[in-house]
């Protein structure tokens, strides 16, 4: 993307824009299911601890992102790794706001439902021959 801002001066549309770009990219380790009353987010973070993940919801984009340091000040480092992650998506439809969202953690899997909307059903489109 940088090589392409310097070839042409003027601004690319945001959905170009490198860091949402690379953000919108189908996380690994996340998955999304649901059944006729939630939405269940299960999201991999081996190692993690509660205090290194932070959730959020805003307007239905749940984010999940954290960070892990690990420092032994009894050691002399000559290369110090560590390890961050960040999930961005769009729930697949409307939520029960008036419900809290129930997050667990266990065995480095993050499991969250999301009660649905009493409204919510997708509407079924008829596709007719032309």
């Amino acid at each position: 993307m940088k090589k392409l801002s310097k070839l042409f001066p003027f601004r690319f549309p945001f959905f170009l824009d490198e860091e949402e770009w690379e953000l919108e990219k189908e996380p690994s380790g996340l998955s999304i299911s649901e059944d006729e009353k939630n939405f269940y987010v299960e999201a991999a973070l081996p190692g993690m601890k509660l205090d290194e993940i932070e959730i959020t919801l805003d307007n239905d984009i749940l984010r999940i992102k954290g960070e892990k340091k690990e420092e032994d000040k009894s050691k002399k480092y000559y290369r110090k790794a560590s390890s961050s992650f960040y999930y961005k998506v769009i729930l697949p439809g409307p939520i029960d706001k008036s419900k809290e969202p129930e997050a667990t953690y266990e065995n480095g899997i993050m499991k969250i439902v999301f009660p649905k909307a009493s409204e919510y059903k997708p509407k079924k489109i008829t596709i007719k021959k032309s």
